[in-house]
């Protein structure tokens, strides 16, 4: 199994200190969060694309070409490129950009978005949002295969017979579909043959389960091979050294952000007998020391068989001494121990369950 990690870059209010992190501090700190995964060989870093005052990353491309200039073997993914509301021919180009500078480890995690601010931001119209998606995602499909292209667009530009440039290092960028528990997504990724990342962002990881089973399915009657099948899990995610100080460091920034979200879309705030519910061990928290986590992680693989696990560690004002040490844990301590144990077990054609 890979393992790696995504952020969204927070900059909320520490709600322990008041303070808030400048985005020019943030990024810088991101870039050595990036390097560190990198020198611990974790598999890949993600990072997502927002467009509101509380994150710092609105151009995923821009962070992973720099990133591209301070690593070397990680994959440099977005976790994600709001697809509905860009241009596929310049995420293309975008991406392929990050491919070169990389030597060919750029990916493109390609998704509708949690958020609707860059819809009106851009000038699209949410009623369109399915639509939108569906074709995009078609677009930069055949612009991945084709150097040039012939393209009929209703949402999208129509291109005749142009090529686009310029083209990645890799053969084709690979190009995942990410997920939040929605079947037609589910669907449009097993049809069209592409990796799929499932969010488990609430609730228990169990109730996922149908999901990749509906993948799978999906995926071998559309003709492709089990044996190339990709699935990734996206969780929340905290490491510390023991329990208690994973749970003392983690729950304030994490309340906050559920919170804060939580507000804007109506949902009942969160508080810490449902926090604790939720890094039990059939909860979506994957919060705990080293050894908890490893376990939490391998309960997960018996349910999903999933061959990539990305941790969501930097959520609202964690301290980036905190991060960093996280990520140190995660690449010391719980990817060696997970790697192997997947090694032994992975089965990536079916359930375990």
């Amino acid at each position: 199994m890979e393992l790696g990690i995504y952020t969204f870059a927070d900059i909320a209010p520490d709600p322990v200190t008041g303070k808030t992190i400048s985005p020019h501090q943030r990024i810088r700190n991101l870039m050595e969060e990036i390097e560190l995964a990198d020198q611990l060989n974790l598999d890949v870093f993600a990072v997502g694309e927002h467009h509101r005052p509380d994150y710092a990353v609105s151009a995923p491309a821009v962070i992973l070409g720099a990133a591209a200039e301070r690593t070397n073997n990680i994959k440099l993914s977005s976790a994600v490129t709001v697809l509905s509301s860009d241009d596929p021919v310049r995420v293309f180009q975008s991406f392929a950009t990050v491919d070169l500078l990389s030597r060919g480890r750029a990916e493109i995690m390609a998704g509708r978005g949690s958020f609707i601010e860059s819809f009106p931001l851009f000038g699209y119209n949410l009623n369109d949002y399915d639509e939108l998606f569906t074709e995009k995602l078609k677009m930069l499909i055949k612009l991945n295969a084709n150097e040039k292209i012939t393209w009929a667009g209703k949402h999208t530009q129509s291109i005749s017979d142009m090529g686009v440039y310029p083209r990645p290092y890799q053969e084709q960028l690979p190009i995942w579909v990410a997920v939040g528990g929605t079947p037609e997504s589910v669907v449009r990724a097993a049809e069209y043959g592409l990796p799929m990342a499932l969010a488990i962002i609430g609730g228990m990881p169990a109730r996922f389960v149908p999901y990749a089973q509906l993948y799978r399915q999906m995926y071998q009657k559309a003709g492709h091979d089990l044996n190339k099948l990709q699935l990734g899990i996206n969780s929340h995610t905290y490491i510390a050294d023991n329990s208690q100080q994973a749970e003392e460091e983690f729950y304030p920034s994490y309340a906050d952000v559920i919170n804060r979200i939580g507000k804007e879309r109506g949902w009942p705030s969160t508080n810490k007998q449902q926090f604790h519910k939720s890094i039990n061990q059939q909860g979506s928290l994957i919060v705990g020391s080293p050894q908890q986590v490893i376990d939490k992680i391998l309960f997960e693989h018996e349910l999903f068989g999933h061959t990539r696990f990305l941790a969501q560690m930097s959520m609202g004002a964690m301290p980036h001494d905190k991060i960093m040490h996280a990520i140190e844990l995660l690449g010391t301590k719980v990817a060696p121990v997970v790697k192997k144990a997947t090694e032994i077990n992975q089965q990536p054609n079916a359930l375990k369950r």
